[in-house]
């Protein structure tokens, strides 16, 4: 099969087209034989090396999958009787021992032996993938394969960051840092879905503008060194109820100054560096709440597929490259110019 890997890590340079065995599926899992792949920011820190991540090369990049089921494992069609060879389905890249202490609470993300396809073992830049059948859901006629590879991990992570952590209200003021990337556009669809108004931050005008034909109230220029002054006169000097900051260094600090007493800064990653110097003085003067949050359950798996299923937000893809031009994704995901989802076809 065709797949993309890179042997040592390092820049877009070191992915390369190679051919690899096609896998069989073990008992309980199912073979997919994918057809479009999303990128995430989460491929090009793998990429790159994620400090005391131990990787077995070649290793296959790639979290997010779309295909058709091409084989069963033994088993499957008694635990799973509603999965058949055909069908259209989606991949859940979270992978969990459902025997820890955690997942036995439903708490899947929390699983002491947890995995994320892509990062911990091989993804979905590739033609076939084998992954446990609970894992799999089939998705729509009306859904392209680049549409449901695009809808997974940033949907679910933005559900369990604004609804299952921060708890998030409706009337509720939002500011969701960065739009135009695939979790804060999903932030930016959620937050409006359950009636929370939302404000953005930005580093073009156009990905403004786009952002306030999705819903979005008011946006701001974070280039702009004033950016955190104008949005607090904005909110009035009272600050906002929520803030999804998954920036990190560059504007973590400034985004816990801009809560309302009460309020709660939730975050799922750091793209800009993972190190910010905080005044604590602000967390216990005001009262606020600080969340991590990383993908989902497998509950929260259902509720935002069924969602998006039944047409309350879909995922918007900017761009599609084929499967051998992984390395110029990559690139252009990383130059910022994308405003949704960039996906590979397979």
């Amino acid at each position: 099969m065709k797949a993309v890997v890179f042997h040592r890590h390092g820049g877009p340079e070191v992915l390369e087209s190679v051919d690899l065995p096609v896998p069989e599926p073990a008992p309980g899992e199912v073979r997919v034989r994918l057809h479009a792949a999303a990128l995430n920011h989460l491929d090009l820190f793998v990429r790159e090396g994620i400090p005391g991540l131990k990787l077995s090369f070649p290793h296959v990049p790639g979290s997010d999958g779309a295909g058709v089921v091409d084989a069963l494992g033994e088993g499957v069609t008694d635990l799973f009787p509603h999965l058949a060879v055909g069908q259209r389905v989606v991949i859940n890249p979270s992978l969990s021992c459902m025997a820890c202490r955690f997942c036995r609470a439903g708490e899947h993300s929390l699983c002491e032996r947890y995995q994320i396809l892509g990062e911990h073992v091989d993804g979905t830049y590739r033609e076939y993938l084998t992954v446990p059948a609970r894992n799999v859901k089939p998705f729509p006629e009306t859904w392209t394969f680049e549409e449901a590879a695009a809808g997974i991990l940033t949907y679910l992570t933005a559900w369990r960051m604004l609804i299952t952590r921060a708890a998030l209200r409706p009337g509720e003021r939002v500011l969701v840092q960065g739009i135009g990337g695939g979790v804060a556009l999903a932030c930016l669809q959620i937050a409006r879905f359950v009636g929370a108004e939302v404000w953005v931050t930005s580093g073009s005008e156009e990905k403004l503008e786009k952002a306030r034909k999705m819903g979005a109230s008011w946006g701001v220029l974070y280039r702009d060194p004033d950016w955190a002054k104008k949005v607090w006169k904005q909110s009035e000097k009272r600050g906002l109820d929520v803030v999804v900051d998954c920036s990190g260094t560059a504007t973590f600090s400034d985004s816990l100054k801009l809560l309302r007493p009460g309020g709660r800064l939730v975050t799922c990653g750091a793209t800009t560096g993972p190190r910010a110097e905080v005044d604590i003085r602000y967390i216990f003067w005001r009262q606020l709440t600080i969340l991590g949050s990383t993908m989902s359950n497998l509950r929260e798996f259902d509720e935002v597929t069924d969602l998006m299923y039944s047409g309350a937000f879909r995922p918007v893809v900017d761009r599609v490259f084929p499967l051998e031009e992984a390395r110029e994704a990559q690139e252009y995901l990383a130059s910022a110019q994308q405003f949704g989802k960039v996906v590979l076809r397979i």
